[in-house]
């Protein structure tokens, strides 16, 4: 099978380079400073804050929703997106968690290229339309959802039960490169890092998806309804564009 017809349909929207999908000169995310000069507005917040933006803007949106939490591995989105889950079952709201780790492709279809090929990590390592098929139309359209669909460490399905979700069920759905996949989410959460704290935090072993990771904040399209610079997980700062 050829890189073409392997990824076909599996990239990204693409936008400028600057700041994508918004009109007029924007914030570059890795330089700090916005294509006109200006320096990008940022407020301090705690992560417990940015969880409490997510559970306030929820309060308007009843019903199944899906919360997207976009980071690369180095920031631990599924972390966040367990305190902003716990967070909101503290108001009386349903909540749970999905990996995207828990919907990687078999070890056969990531690794056709080899075991450290960025492009197949940016474009078919992640299972984006069974994220669509299983849990964000599966939850907007019959009221249920998968938890998992692949083990990535034993290689083989999850085995993982079909779940009824609860009317007013929100899931969080964290891991890397999800925006821009037209997963129609209800609200989209980025937690930002530069290349050099994405550099010293991701695993040796792991610096071979920082290409790739990069090459997808250059590309994606997306503008996230909550952007947080994350370097330092302990004293995060919140956009205000």
């Amino acid at each position: 099978m050829s890189r073409s017809s392997q990824h076909d349909g599996s990239g990204i929207r693409r936008g400028s380079a600057c700041h994508p999908g918004r009109a007029g000169p924007q914030e570059d995310p890795r330089a700090g400073v916005c294509c006109d000069g200006a320096v990008p507005q940022f407020v301090p917040i705690t992560q417990d804050g940015l969880a409490d933006l997510l559970a306030d803007r929820l309060h308007a949106l009843p019903g199944r929703r899906v919360i997207a939490v976009d980071a690369p591995d180095a920031a631990q989105p599924v972390a966040f997106a367990e305190r902003a889950a716990e967070r909101l079952r503290g108001t009386g709201r349903s909540a749970e968690v999905v990996a995207l780790h828990d919907y990687v492709r078999p070890a056969s279809l990531r690794m056709e290229f080899g075991r450290e090929d960025e492009f197949s990590y940016r474009t078919a390592w992640f299972d984006y339309d069974a994220v669509r098929r299983e849990v964000v139309d599966a939850l907007r359209e019959h009221g249920r959802w998968l938890p998992a669909l692949w083990d990535e460490t034993a290689d083989r399905s999850a085995r993982a039960a079909v779940r009824a979700a609860p009317a007013d069920l929100v899931l969080f759905l964290a891991g890397p490169m999800l925006l821009g996949r037209d997963l129609a989410f209800d609200l989209t959460v980025r937690l930002d890092l530069s290349e050099t704290a994405l550099r010293r935090r991701t695993p040796q072993d792991e610096h071979w998806t920082i290409p790739a990771l990069l090459r997808y904040d250059r590309e994606n399209s997306e503008t996230p309804t909550f952007s947080a610079r994350w370097d330092h997980p302990d004293r995060p700062a919140l956009s205000r564009d």
